[in-house]
């Protein structure tokens, strides 16, 4: 049971869909020809009326466009070196298990070996780890210390999802924390606090994310954590427990209805 788990997870790291950019926005194919959009899209057209509004007065301002192009690279670079730290410990932590031969299988279909094992090797992957460009080191550091803190085992990471109710996108990571899971995970960067309106989005996002890897593979997640690394200090954290997970899956697929719905008309 387990090894048909893992490898119908090790599956969704490579995308079997096709992106398509020749229509008003990017959508992605199967072999079938089975059409799924991006679960960020869906987000944005179905957010409150209010928020929508207040984006588009924020975009109108002067030097808006330059203010968005530089979060999206210190996203991408937080990002990144959040993906290297736990590629780089996962592949260190499964070298040493495999060697020991410590691998235990779990109920939920997944092996895992001691978590102290994981947090070494995350730790090796810190030391050596690529300088952050200096507009994101501290954004960076803030999730290099949370996973560093947090994380012990690592499922996987950066793999890609969709669902017959028609969304597709890529989850940051399946990890466990502190000896649970498994847990989605999201990173985001902010230079303020978010509040739990602003957190609506992110939260259902998780929930589209679990909604696919559940239809994929089987897995059924614990919850969910949503990451926001911050310029300084700690980042703000968002834990969603099991029941918040499956309601944010609810919210999810009532906006792909909604979303769906609008296309057509």
């Amino acid at each position: 049971m387990a090894s048909e788990v893992h490898t119908r997870l090790a599956e969704l790291r490579k995308s079997k869909l096709v992106r398509d950019d020749s229509g008003p926005h990017r959508v992605y194919r199967d072999s079938a020809g089975n059409v799924y959009h991006s679960v960020t899209h869906i987000l944005k057209e179905t957010a409150p009326e209010a928020q929508q509004k207040a984006l588009e007065r924020w975009l109108a301002k002067p030097g808006s466009e330059l203010t968005r192009e530089t979060a999206a690279t210190r996203g991408t670079l937080a990002h990144n070196h959040a993906e290297y730290l736990l590629k780089t410990g996962a592949k260190l932590a499964r070298q040493t298990a495999n060697k020991r031969n410590c691998w235990k299988a779990s109920k939920d279909g997944l092996e895992r070996c001691p978590g102290s094992i994981t947090r070494w090797g995350i730790e090796r992957a810190i030391q050596g780890a690529p300088r952050v460009a200096w507009s994101a080191a501290g954004y960076a550091r803030g999730l290099r210390g949370w996973i560093a803190d947090n994380c012990t085992a690592i499922h996987s990471i950066e793999f890609s999802i969709h669902h017959d109710a028609g969304f597709a996108g890529t989850c940051d990571a399946l990890i466990d924390i502190q000896g649970k899971g498994p847990f989605i995970v999201d990173w985001k960067t902010s230079v303020r606090e978010r509040s739990e309106e602003m957190l609506e989005n992110y939260i259902d996002q998780c929930g589209a994310y679990s909604l696919g890897l559940t239809s994929l593979t089987g897995i059924k997640p614990v919850g969910a954590f949503v990451v926001i690394a911050r310029r300084t200090g700690a980042p703000q954290v968002r834990q969603l427990s099991s029941l918040e997970l499956r309601g944010s899956e609810g919210r999810f697929l009532d906006r792909c209805e909604a979303y769906f719905s609008d296309a057509a008309a």
